[in-house]
């Protein structure tokens, strides 16, 4: 069965509280069973984590490269600014960028990600979908 981490970045915790109208009512915590569940009904050991420490992140994604596991990361505040984020992603060789909300459509400083040019593709505004296309995604890849 095919691992795939799905990282989440800072304040996503909150999901469900912070901004509903931009973010959605579903809380963390049923979005990480929805994608467990997702995941398992596509062939795929997902494990979903999130933290508000930067140093965390990378050591995930550290160890994502090492096990060669596929990962699915929304690095939320971090997209914009976070180098030692994007240089820990270039080490991961199958990686998808998820961003809820539309970025582009938001303030100007939301429109650059120095993640993007490390990664495998984008998926941006499609809301928490984003997430269940980039596990199908991998699962299409074995």
């Amino acid at each position: 069965m095919t691992r795939v981490l799905v990282l989440n970045g800072p304040n996503l915790g909150q999901l469900g509280k912070r901004e509903p109208a931009i973010y959605g009512h579903v809380t963390y915590a049923q979005l990480a069973e929805h994608l467990i569940g997702t995941g398992a009904r596509l062939g795929l050991e997902v494990e979903v984590r999130q933290t508000d420490a930067e140093h965390e992140m990378i050591r995930w994604l550290h160890e994502a490269a090492e096990e060669k596991t596929a990962v699915v990361i929304n690095p939320a505040g971090w997209t914009h600014y976070s180098i030692a984020i994007a240089d820990a992603v270039v080490q991961v060789e199958k990686i998808i960028e998820v961003h809820i909300s539309n970025v582009h459509a938001r303030e100007d400083f939301r429109r650059h990600s120095v993640v993007s040019p490390y990664v495998t593709g984008v998926i941006v505004g499609l809301g928490l979908g984003g997430y269940d296309l980039a596990l199908t995604h991998f699962a299409a890849q074995g």
